[in-house]
């Protein structure tokens, strides 16, 4: 599990931090505007823990390093090393990015009553409300914390801030997140019982047998994330007994810099698809159903690696800072936000998938064919979302290979294909497409097929593969009728991510 908070207790000694030239006021970065609908069910786990006052910088120095370009994280922020308490500068620029990633909700690192972060809380509570964002609470383990004084701590949590307008409930019932949980015996967590009816309090474990006095259970782990140990059957007995299950998603980890000569994996981005994966393995039925709420690591924990908040795209040279660039295809600036726009897909997915439905890859996405039967035939007709327009809202081909391509735009999770053959448009089933392949490609040039239906009759196929990264789909058509026609006929390819 990553572990950065042993590192990170260490430093919290050094508040006087390193006297070096200061960075100067954070200024706001142009963002596009706050999402009209922000997911109550995407959970960001935010950092506060940062200082940079008056040149006295607080956790940017972790691992001996020397901001305001050598900091201790192996990406570099486009805001640089900011202030947590910059609530007109870092603070609003980061309630704007939250918006972009479409989470309505931050849960706030919060290291007990009279840290240096709930000193901070009610700022942050003021910037979250002017974008429609609510905020949960993650109880870290300060000194000395103990089953007890969490619940003091809940108690003073809902006391002091519980009357803001930020202040996150759901089902009338205030949220909290219990880092490292299982470090307190099990049996003193029966202390909880005085405040599980109007809170909901999360376990940091994918153990049932750990959670008898809790409300639910999240992981944390973004490492962890990519391979979901124990998500299955955490899952589902908090399906059957009616508690939260709140897995954890990141787009990766890496801490060498915060902690020199450390042992602890890492776990590369992948130019976006450790993201995905973690996103489709949170949202896979056979992994324990749909969750309650997403959790993501992290927004900002800059020391962990595992932010979606904006990486410069040109950090300072000479300290081997990482960048976004590839993500998803981006590079440049453009690389900056694309994890915020990634996670603003994902919570939208997901709040389909709650609703029962999903969004259709290709649904008006660029498409190219071997060629056309007439003018008003083109490949733009078989992903146009429609099936009713007549005899010529569809793609046709009398080509010698005939074959249907769509530009999913990225490289996207796909793991289920919709087919809707000349029948679904209201033509004879005889032109139903009898033999056809279904591939993918990330680069539009090497193609693997990942289902090759034959001899169909049926008007509207259906072809469930093995979850792959995508930018391209398509389909070859190989016997096009059910008789001697040779057009094909596709009134719609649709794709999924499962």
């Amino acid at each position: 599990m990553p572990r950065h908070r042993v590192p990170l207790l260490a430093t919290l000694a050094l508040l006087t931090a390193f006297l070096v030239a200061p960075p100067g006021a954070t200024a706001t970065v142009a963002a596009p505007a706050p999402a009209a609908t922000l997911s109550p069910n995407v959970h960001l786990f935010y950092y506060p823990w940062y200082g940079a006052a008056n040149g006295a910088y607080r956790h940017w120095p972790q691992g001996g390093h020397t901001p305001p370009s050598d900091i201790g994280a192996n990406l570099y922020p486009k805001l640089g090393p900011y202030d947590s308490g910059d609530f007109a500068g870092a603070v609003d620029q980061h309630m704007r990015w939250v918006a972009q990633s479409g989470a309505g909700v931050l849960v706030y690192s919060w290291w007990g009553q009279g840290s240096y972060e709930d000193g901070l809380a009610q700022g942050v509570l003021d910037a979250a409300a002017r974008y429609g964002i609510k905020v949960a609470w993650h109880l870290e383990p300060y000194g000395g914390r103990t089953a007890a004084s969490t619940v003091a701590d809940i108690d003073y949590v809902n006391q002091r801030y519980g009357s803001h307008p930020a202040f996150y409930r759901h089902g009338g019932k205030a949220a909290f997140y219990v880092f490292e949980s299982l470090n307190i015996p099990d049996d003193d967590w029966a202390a909880l019982d005085a405040v599980t009816g109007n809170n909901i309090v999360l376990a940091q474990t994918t153990d049932p047998s750990r959670i008898d006095h809790f409300s639910g259970m999240y992981t944390y782990d973004a490492i962890a994330g990519a391979s979901a140990p124990g998500w299955e059957q955490a899952g589902e007995y908090a399906a059957a007994h009616g508690l939260v299950w709140a897995p954890s998603v990141g787009p990766g980890y890496v801490d060498d810099r915060a902690v020199p000569g450390n042992t602890t994996p890492t776990l590369g981005r992948a130019n976006g698809a450790t993201y995905d994966q973690e996103w489709t393995n949170a949202l896979d039925p056979a992994k324990g159903g749909l969750p309650t709420w997403v959790s993501v690591t992290s927004f900002n924990e800059w020391h962990e690696g595992s932010v979606i908040e904006p990486a410069s795209s040109t950090p300072p040279a000479g300290f081997g800072y990482e960048t976004f660039a590839g993500a998803y295809g981006r590079t440049g600036t453009a690389a900056e936000t694309a994890y915020l726009d990634r996670t603003a897909y994902w919570a939208t997915e997901f709040e389909l998938r709650r609703g029962g439905t999903q969004t259709n890859l290709a649904l008006n996405h660029p498409a190219t064919s071997d060629s056309r039967c007439a003018t008003a035939e083109g490949p733009e007709k078989a992903v146009n979302g429609s099936v009713s327009g007549g005899n010529s809202d569809k793609w046709c081909s009398l080509g010698t290979t005939k074959w249907l391509r769509v530009d999913l735009g990225a490289v996207r999770q796909v793991g289920r294909f919709v087919v809707r053959h000349a029948g679904a448009g209201g033509e004879t089933t005889a032109f139903n497409t009898r033999d056809f392949d279904l591939q993918t490609s990330t680069d539009g040039t090497t193609w693997t097929t990942v289902a090759s239906p034959r001899a169909n009759t049926a008007n509207v196929t259906t072809h469930v593969t093995a979850p792959t990264n995508a930018r391209y789909v398509r389909i070859n058509v190989l016997v096009p009728t059910q008789n001697t026609d040779t057009a094909a006929r596709i009134y719609e390819l649709e794709a999924y991510p499962s």
